[in-house]
C-alpha cells in the first residue's frame, strides 16, 4: 500500500469517519465523562484518576483539547468530532516512541480490547518492529480473567470468551499478563502498545505505554494529559471496515522508519 501525505491522510480519516464526524453520538460521550467524573471505575480503563476529575467540565475540557470533540457544553446531543489532524499529530508522536524502542531494542507487548476493530494495527506494527530486532513479548500461558482466557493470537494479547475474541475495556486482561510475567520470572515490557484497560492498566503500572482511544473513552486521554501514559490517538475506534485503517499504520509506520518491515 503507498504511504500517504498528511493531509491524504487527514482526507481519508475523514472520509472513512476514523476521524471528523464520527459515529459516536455527543450524548454518549457525555454520558461517559459525566461517569468517569462520578467515580465509576469502568471508565477510568485501569487507571487511578482519585479526586483530580470530579467535574466533567474538566473532562471536557481535555477532550476537547486532546481529540477535538466539541468544547460547548450546551452541545448534548446530535454529532460530534474527532479533529484528524490530532490524530496526525498523535501518531507522529507514537512514531517517535516507536523509534526509541527500535534504537535500544526494547521488549513490546501488544494487546487489545477492540480485536474487531485494531487487531491488524497491532499485528502490522508487531511485525515492523520485530523485523527491526525488537523483541515482542510472549505471554505465559493459562491466564484467565474476567471468566475468558487471555492468550496471544498474531503477537497481539486479547480477551477469548467461547471461541470469540472479546471486545473489553476491563484492565484485568492486562493485569493477569504483567502479574503472570512476574510469576514466570520474566521481565517486564519496555514499551506496551495498546487500547482500552490494556494501555490504562500498564501505565498506571509505570510502564511506558501508547495506545489508541475512541472519543468517548477520556480515561487514556486524561493519562496522557498527565503523564501516566505517554501517547493517546483519538479515533474511532471500530469502523465498518478494519482495512480502513490500513493507510493510517502504514502513516505510523513510515513515520517510525518502520516501512517496508
Amino acid at each position: 500500500m503507498p504511504i500517504p501525505s498528511r493531509a491524504a491522510l487527514v482526507d481519508h480519516l475523514v472520509r472513512t469517519r476514523i476521524a471528523g464526524d464520527v459515529a459516536t453520538p455527543r450524548d454518549n460521550n457525555l454520558s461517559h465523562y459525566r461517569k468517569l467524573a462520578n467515580g465509576d471505575r469502568h471508565y477510568w480503563l485501569g487507571l487511578e484518576l482519585g479526586d483530580r476529575w470530579t467535574d466533567e467540565q474538566d473532562v471536557l475540557a481535555v477532550m476537547a483539547e486532546r481529540c477535538g470533540v466539541n468544547d460547548d457544553p450546551q452541545h448534548r446531543i446530535g454529532q460530534d468530532t474527532i479533529d484528524p489532524e490530532l490524530t496526525v499529530d498523535a501518531l507522529e508522536r507514537m512514531a517517535g516512541r516507536l523509534r526509541k524502542a527500535v534504537a535500544g531494542q526494547e521488549r513490546v507487548l501488544f494487546a487489545t480490547g477492540h480485536p474487531g476493530g485494531l487487531l491488524d494495527v497491532h499485528r502490522r506494527t508487531a511485525d515492523a518492529l520485530r523485523a527491526a530486532g525488537c523483541e515482542i513479548v510472549r505471554i505465559p500461558g493459562g491466564l484467565t480473567a474476567d471468566e475468558g482466557m487471555v492468550f496471544q493470537f498474531a503477537d497481539v494479547a486479547m480477551l477469548e470468551r467461547g471461541a470469540t475474541l472479546w471486545h473489553t475495556h476491563s484492565p484485568a486482561p492486562m493485569a493477569a499478563i504483567l502479574d503472570g510475567l512476574e510469576r514466570e520470572g520474566s521481565p517486564q515490557p519496555d514499551l506496551v502498545v495498546a487500547d482500552h484497560g490494556w494501555a490504562g492498566c500498564a501505565g498506571q503500572r509505570g510502564l511506558d505505554s501508547v495506545g489508541y482511544a475512541d472519543c468517548n473513552d477520556p480515561a487514556l486521554f486524561i493519562a496522557e494529559a498527565e503523564g501516566t501514559l505517554q501517547v493517546t490517538v483519538p479515533l474511532d475506534d471500530h469502523v465498518t471496515d478494519p482495512r480502513f485503517y490500513d493507510p493510517m499504520t502504514e502513516y505510523l509506520l513510515d513515520a517510525a522508519g518502520l516501512a517496508g518491515r
